[in-house]
């Protein structure tokens, strides 16, 4: 069946990739526009742009899905299937419309729970233990089509969004894959979400700052979950640090205080418990142990991260 595919991200990879591997036709890519990164601000293409152009598929990269010119263009390839894998922006009624076989999303939570931009965040921060991938029919809703298929994984207790996005990118392709084979065969059925449902919002640079008052447990979800971007981060003596990893351990502080800070042992009060830093990054520098960060250092033992 003729499929165009709408994606953006390293985590879309795996599912165009998984396409392409079992013989699918992929009249076409749309993914968001180039953009400046870094320092010298050179053109970056978005992962997905990069695999298809590899593989000779074309490229769409329309600075808004109503403009007349793109609509054109996905008009005319006549697709039979869209499918959409954390494309970035939201398809108009127009796109919904258009294939025979309905546009289909590869989401990164078991619906309907976790609706929104940031499922695989907000899961390890609220502390789940489990997750999984729901492919579902797109409607005009915000994640609230019919599902398709959906598959459970455990998150672990190493888990960040970096390594639970991985693996979730690899089930999705592989999810995807069957639902497209089980709708050929006849076997995939779209069912109504059930349960409660909850939404996520979009994670915002500013929703790293580290609030001492939580617990630690709390604290050890949320630096895992904000890792790698936009990271944990807190301010010790007017200097910004990441927070890349920590371990909740028991014993009583007050929040914000540094308890210990000698040789590798760097331990801070919480609203409960007390939060073992084992991995930071100070502003500007490269990712270090604790031991590496109190060389060197005059941190005293009772002073705060500061207020800010």
């Amino acid at each position: 069946m003729r499929i165009v595919f709408f994606g953006t991200p390293s985590f879309a990879v795996s599912s165009l990739n998984a396409l392409l591997q079992s013989g699918e036709d992929i009249s076409a890519v749309v993914t968001q526009p180039d953009k400046r990164k870094g320092r010298g601000h050179l053109i970056s293409q978005s992962p997905v742009k990069e695999l298809a152009v590899s593989n000779g598929i074309r490229v769409l990269q329309p600075l808004g899905l109503k403009d007349e010119g793109f609509l054109n263009e996905l008009f005319f390839m006549k697709p039979e299937l869209i499918i959409v894998v954390a494309y970035g922006r939201i398809l108009p009624e127009a796109i919904l419309n258009l294939p025979a076989l309905g546009c289909i999303n590869v989401h990164a939570s078991l619906l309907p729970k976790y609706r929104g931009a940031a499922p695989i965040a907000w899961a390890i921060i609220n502390g789940e233990k489990k997750t999984g991938i729901t492919t579902m029919l797109i409607d005009k809703g915000l994640d609230t089509g019919d599902i398709l298929l959906q598959q459970e994984m455990d998150i672990t207790e190493d888990d960040t969004s970096e390594t639970l996005s991985r693996k979730l990118s690899g089930l999705g392709a592989s999810l995807l894959v069957s639902t497209i084979n089980g709708i050929k065969e006849g076997s995939v059925k779209p069912r109504p979400q059930t349960g409660e449902a909850t939404y996520v919002p979009v994670i915002k640079k500013e929703d790293g700052k580290v609030i001492w008052s939580k617990t630690a447990i709390e604290l050890f979800n949320f630096v895992r979950g904000m890792y790698p971007w936009p990271a944990a981060y807190c301010y010790l003596n007017n200097e910004m640090i990441k927070l890349i990893k920590v371990r909740a351990v028991e014993g009583s502080g007050k929040p914000g205080r540094i308890e210990k800070a000698f040789k590798s042992e760097f331990i801070a009060g919480t609203g409960n418990g007390l939060l073992s830093i084992v991995e930071l990054q100070p502003e500007g520098k490269k990712i270090m142990s604790a031991r590496a960060f109190l060389q060197g250092r005059n941190l005293k033992e009772g002073a705060y991260f500061d207020e800010i």
